[in-house]
């Protein structure tokens, strides 16, 4: 098992441009899975895509999966 890279959150770019999809995009490239709310079937769909997803590419590494929800 690997260690997680490490990243710097940032909630806004040069010029005052929002960095949210961005970061979303960024963290699946680095094969990092982020719940950060309620978990209903929307949620639980687009988690288990990403998921299978990353798996399609490389299924011999490893993919991280950090939570910070209410539920």
């Amino acid at each position: 098992m690997t260690t997680p890279p490490t990243l710097t959150p940032m909630l806004q770019g040069p010029g005052g441009f929002d960095l949210g999809q961005e970061i979303y995009n960024r963290l699946l490239k680095e094969r990092i899975v982020f719940l950060g709310t309620d978990v209903n079937d929307n949620i639980a769909n687009q988690l288990a895509a990403q998921i299978l997803y990353l798996d399609g590419q490389d299924s011999d590494q490893d993919i991280w999966l950090y939570i910070n929800s209410p539920g």
